[in-house]
């Protein structure tokens, strides 16, 4: 008996829809979000395709793995390093990055992550302050379809 060979296999972005997976409400009333489209998950692995709406704050965070965060579209601060197309943000497990301010325009970035891909917080009270001082509410996390292995989300 032999062992089934791997098949190549393909998935196109445009027929997927972007599922919001973190909301915020601006100052001004905006609702601010991050957009996924899951491209692959797996529990060995999982590449998202991501969208950070315009003026989106998201706390420092590490994750559950090491990851690669690839600009393709936008500008995105992590830390104090503004990243534009083109960018690579390499981030080893355990390492952490943040804040992370979507630009004017925001962003859209590819996800690569070898493991676990949720998020890991580092600094809950410098987030609270960064809110507080940007006029910024967190809303409650949209309802999101994962698989039963996932677990319960971390952030």
């Amino acid at each position: 008996m032999s062992a089934e060979q791997p098949r190549v296999s393909y998935i196109h972005a445009e027929d997927m829809e972007f599922a919001e997976v973190k909301s915020q409400r601006h100052a001004d009333g905006r609702r601010v979000s991050v957009w996924l489209r899951m491209l692959e998950l797996t529990e060995e692995r999982a590449v998202y395709h991501t969208r950070y709406d315009p003026g989106l704050i998201l706390e420092r965070h590490g994750h559950n793995s090491d990851h690669f965060v690839f600009v393709i579209n936008g500008e995105v601060t992590f830390d104090q390093e503004v990243c534009r197309a083109g960018s690579l943000i390499k981030l080893p497990h355990p390492a952490t990055f943040g804040p992370i301010r979507a630009g004017d325009e925001g962003a859209e970035l590819i996800e690569i992550y070898f493991g676990d891909s949720r998020p890991a917080p580092a600094d809950k009270a410098e987030y609270t302050t960064i809110l507080a001082d940007a006029g910024i509410t967190d809303l409650p996390h949209p309802p999101v379809d994962l698989p039963d292995w996932f677990g319960p989300r971390t952030d």
